[in-house]
């Protein structure tokens, strides 16, 4: 499924998922669409964040709950990545979904349109993680000012790791870290796919012992 050997022939163009016109069209995107789409929801929720804060003074809550956001953002990449997206279902047709999730991407690294999450699947999974953030902030801890906070962070982490995503496949990135990602993300594509599942950072990886073996 999502190790089948990756189709280098075919990546300038990009393989064909459904027979309808209509459902084919929500399989791609650009990383300028999802900025498009998702910048102004960030930028709305901190401003309601701002305005609404019921702290007096600095609402230091506001960082700290965006800074929770990103450390969040992390894990959910992360296992999404390794337990979801590389499920290896024996299923005939559950094959062919976790296909068009994940399988897809090995298929065609390097298609341009599919490197980025759909809406098709981002809103359901923004909408699951709010409702989760409202049940343990909101719901159970009592302190319902956290949840928005928390959840630009986790989306700001989200931006992120879908624009390294993108670059890491398209951009040179010669130095520093954003090297290191691209050389970490490139090794779980062409040497090793049950292994570097963090694309934004190896973090979870090295806390559950999944960063693969040394060249």
């Amino acid at each position: 499924m999502s190790h089948m050997p990756v189709d280098t022939s075919r990546d300038s163009e990009s393989m064909r998922l459904f027979k309808s016109d209509f459902l084919e069209f929500f399989t791609h995107i650009t990383p300028l669409a999802v900025l498009v789409m998702w910048v102004p929801v960030v930028v709305l929720l901190l401003a309601y964040a701002i305005v609404n804060s019921p702290v007096a003074g600095f609402p230091w809550h506001i960082l700290l709950g965006i800074g929770l956001g990103l450390l969040l953002w992390t894990a959910a990449e992360y296992n999404l990545h390794r337990f979801l997206f590389h499920y290896e279902p024996t299923n005939p047709r559950l094959e062919r979904i976790f296909f068009l999730f994940h399988g897809v991407h090995h298929a065609q690294p390097q298609d341009k349109t599919r490197l980025v999450m759909p809406p098709v699947v981002s809103i359901p999974l923004a909408l699951l993680f709010y409702g989760l953030f409202y049940l343990v902030f909101a719901t159970i801890l009592q302190a319902g000012h956290w949840v928005v906070p928390v959840m630009v962070g986790f989306m700001i982490g989200y931006l992120v790791y879908d624009m390294i995503h993108y670059a890491t496949h398209h951009f040179p990135m010669r130095s520093g870290y954003l090297k290191y990602l691209k050389r970490y993300h490139m090794m779980h594509h062409y040497k090793d796919p049950e292994a570097r599942f963090g694309v934004s950072s190896p973090l979870w990886d090295y806390v559950f012992g999944t960063v693969g073996k040394k060249d």
